[in-house]
């Protein structure tokens, strides 16, 4: 299944599974957008495959410099991919270098204020953020908390869990401490914290986190509170990502039970919880009943969204694989062809 439909702490697992229909596969074909390079470079990512993925962001480098030029922010955004890889390899200096020469292009191109600007410095200003805010208000003040969370989760968008392991955690036993254990914000850290776990490939203690998050909020706000459903479904993923699957499909079908009734069917996270129900019954290959789910997620999110919306396209992803497991060959191709034309579009 698209990796875009699994809850973030999920995304190994389902790149994973993706892996053998890559090698069937070439993402340069001709005819078919760079866009696809950079498709297939996030799942290699995911799996841990570093070094392919650095060839396949290379490619799709040069391929934009060439099409687009040095200074083009697709092209921007390609180098920042490949900066991301290099820190996988542990080639930090490489890393680095790509980081300062992608801001200084994108800050000469965009200006300062320009959100993808303010991403790539994020980094570094949380940390001065997070610097004066110990100083001045020391540890345990509730601001400089929310600083060292902010600094965590951009760990985590930098793909550098060890660091945001472990400013989550002192956030967690600050919460704590501060706070009880039934407070909102230190749930939100064990949340938080569970999420980093399973990042790491500790699913275990990612499931201790998650199964405590789940019944504090189920005591403290009820089973039909938002809060406890979105820690139904982390509690879902953290059961998939252990292969139980089983698990995951009773928690996820009473998620979409209650998105259903509480939001209506064309919410957003309605959506969201149907498209995960289907991820369930994929690696369960129940495809037949993957794909009754996978159709109405892709025609929903083409009428609310458009087809050339980010979470049409993955809908569509979804979709083919599935078509392609119960052999309706015809089915897959046609969804392939529209794909690459939305590419070509954008």
């Amino acid at each position: 299944m698209s990796i875009a439909e699994i809850p973030d702490h999920d995304i190994t697992l389902a790149s994973l599974r993706l892996m053998p229909h890559l090698g069937a596969l070439s993402p340069f074909d001709a005819g078919r957008g760079a866009g696809f390079g950079v498709a297939f470079w996030y799942i290699y990512l995911s799996a841990g495959k570093f070094t392919e993925a650095q060839n396949l962001i290379e490619q799709t480098c040069e391929k934009y410099r060439l099409v687009f030029g040095e200074e083009h922010l697709a092209t921007l955004k390609a180098m920042h991919r490949l900066g991301l890889t290099y820190s996988h390899l542990g080639e930090h200096k490489k890393a680095k270098e790509l980081e300062v020469m992608v801001l200084e292009k994108r800050t000469k191109l965009l200006g300062e204020d320009h959100p993808d600007t303010l991403v790539t410095m994020a980094k570094e200003l949380e940390v001065t953020v997070l610097e004066k805010q110990t100083k001045l208000l020391g540890e345990d003040h509730p601001d400089t908390l929310s600083a060292m969370g902010n600094l965590a989760a951009t760990h985590s968008e930098f793909r550098d869990f060890d660091k945001a392991k472990e400013l989550k955690v002192m956030v967690l036993e600050k919460r704590t401490q501060l706070l009880g254990q039934d407070h909102p914000d230190t749930l939100m850290a064990m949340g938080n914290l569970a999420g980093i776990h399973s990042d790491l490939g500790d699913f275990e203690k990612a499931k201790e986190l998650d199964v405590t998050v789940l019944e504090k909020r189920t005591t403290l706000l009820g089973r039909d509170h938002p809060d406890t459903l979105r820690a139904m479904a982390n509690l879902a993923a953290t059961h998939s990502k252990l292969g139980d699957f089983e698990k995951a499909k009773e928690l996820e079908v009473t998620v979409l039970e209650k998105q259903t009734k509480l939001l209506g069917e064309d919410h957003p996270e309605t959506i969201k919880a149907t498209a995960h129900l289907a991820v369930t019954y994929y690696n369960l290959e129940e495809f037949t009943k993957a794909g009754e789910f996978e159709v109405v997620v892709l025609e929903k999110r083409r009428h609310l969204l458009g087809d050339q919306h980010p979470d049409t396209i993955p809908a569509m992803q979804n979709l083919t694989l599935t078509h392609r497991a119960l052999n309706k060959l015809q089915e897959a191709e046609e969804l392939e062809q529209l794909m690459e034309d939305i590419d070509r579009l954008v």
